[in-house]
């Protein structure tokens, strides 16, 4: 996959390219999967991958949870804006934000964890989850796979977590939808921003990073109109940050961190 298809730019190139590259610039969600398995190994596979993401302090505060179970998918699925994907996939991963197993180490050493009780902790956890799911994506991908990460699961968190029967002071920070992508899905790489929008120099600088926003609106358009969508970027990023009522219930996350044992003060 190429650099232009990256950025739904005929002339974009990069000076440099190897299979990693490839593969990353080759990216795309996929919501339409075949009826292979994910094996086993793979699955074993994954999670290595993601355990060799970098981590903050060595903490390493996460947990996954691997769901095949039909039921279970199909509940989850209901938990999760009713995304049918959900519960097609063969393998749906749960990715935890997980201080419990520190406060259980705490506890068997008669130690106090104090620092855990705040927002930086809550943002490690939060963090180190994402770095460690997105290396799973890219292993996932280099097998033949495809996958789409799940926000939605934070939709409704304490159903979640009584579903996986998830402990206190963890949290479910999205899913992760994976399998064999089904090629007759009307799906492609989507075009990200110019490198211009989003790199800057020494200094921020906003006005000429915002400056190249009009020519992505216009390539993202046509890219919606491929697959019978309708809207540009500027538009899709207005709507979804509207108010608290595009949010999905989310925008009560704060409180539900508390009762889950993630007061993040």
């Amino acid at each position: 996959m190429s650099a232009a298809a990256r950025y739904g730019d005929p002339t974009a190139t990069l000076g440099v390219v190897n299979d990693v590259l490839r593969l990353q610039l080759a990216h795309r969600s996929v919501r339409r999967f075949t009826d292979r398995d994910v094996t086993d190994a793979e699955l074993t596979a994954l999670i290595a991958a993601a355990q060799s993401a970098s981590t903050s302090s060595n903490l390493q505060p996460w947990s996954v949870v691997a769901v095949r179970d039909p039921q279970r998918k199909a509940r989850l699925s209901a938990l999760a804006a009713n995304q049918a994907f959900i519960a097609q996939a063969p393998l749906f991963l749960v990715w935890v934000a997980d201080l419990d197993r520190a406060r259980r180490l705490a506890g068997r050493a008669g130690a106090h964890v104090g620092a855990a009780d705040y927002l930086e902790t809550t943002l490690i956890g939060f963090v180190d989850t994402a770095l460690a799911a997105q290396n799973a994506v890219v292993a996932a991908e280099s097998l033949g796979l495809g996958a789409v990460f799940v926000g939605a699961i934070r939709n409704n968190p304490e159903q979640v977590a009584a579903e996986l029967g998830l402990p206190p002071h963890t949290v479910a920070t999205f899913g992760l939808a994976v399998g064999a992508p089904d090629p007759s899905e009307a799906a492609d790489v989507k075009p990200r921003l110019p490198q211009a929008a989003v790199l800057h120099h020494e200094r921020y600088d906003a006005d000429a990073a915002d400056k190249h926003i009009p020519t992505y609106d216009e390539r993202l358009g046509a890219y919606n109109a491929r697959f019978g969508l309708t809207g540009a970027w500027s538009g899709r990023v207005l709507e979804r940050l509207r108010g608290p009522e595009s949010m999905a219930g989310r925008h009560l996350l704060r409180a539900t961190l508390g009762r889950l044992g993630l007061p993040s003060r």
